[in-house]
């Protein structure tokens, strides 16, 4: 269950877009100030189809109010559940994933760890994951009406010794598959090279 990502700022990521609509090619100019990073309840900047189709980057507030518990978000969401609900036309995923996929753009992302281990430091341990070789990468979101979630699915072997569920890590090319009709077929996430260290507390 990720809870705790670090974002891009959304200048950074205005700036980014728009040199990737004149290159092809996105940087991210370093910020003045340290990263920070985000929870449920942050502002998330992220990349959303605007008018035309054309790539917008906006800020959403991390998280859906619970059908059951208002006051509760809900801050993830299972792929296979929003798939099925998709199918069905029920549920609160069922408009998002059909109309609202959207690219979450972080540095790295965070799970708890909680497969039982001899290795855990502690009780409370957290293990920071990026995406080898890239500054910073893309997850698969969900939004509407000024909210965002991220989508999970099964772990991969870098994820899967510490935590069950991953976020939907999109690899280089992958973003317009996330946004097109064929979104289901990036559930496996096997091949994506994750590095990971273990945070000190």
């Amino acid at each position: 269950m990720c809870y705790r990502v670090q974002p891009l700022r959304l200048p950074q990521l205005q700036m980014a877009l728009d040199l990737y609509r004149k290159t092809g090619h996105a940087r991210v100019k370093p910020a003045p100030d340290p990263p920070k990073d985000a929870y449920p309840g942050s502002k998330l900047p992220l990349i959303a189809p605007g008018d035309e189709q054309q790539l917008v980057a906006v800020e959403d507030t991390w998280g859906f109010p619970s059908p059951k518990q208002p006051s509760r978000r809900i801050f993830n969401t299972r792929l296979d559940t929003a798939l099925k609900e998709q199918r069905g036309d029920y549920g609160m995923w069922a408009d998002p994933i059909s109309q609202g996929r959207c690219l979450i753009p972080v540095r790295s992302f965070y799970e708890a760890w909680t497969r039982p281990s001899k290795e855990r430091p502690s009780a409370h341990s957290q293990v920071q994951f990026s995406l080898a070789g890239f500054k910073f990468f893309l997850l698969a979101g969900i939004r509407q009406d000024g909210l965002c979630s991220i989508i999970t699915t099964t772990p991969n072997a870098a994820v899967n010794q510490f935590h069950n569920r991953m976020p939907l890590v999109l690899g280089p090319g992958e973003s317009s598959i996330w946004l097109s009709p064929n979104f289901a077929d990036l559930a496996d996430r096997s091949g994506i090279n994750l590095t990971y260290a273990v945070e000190k507390e």
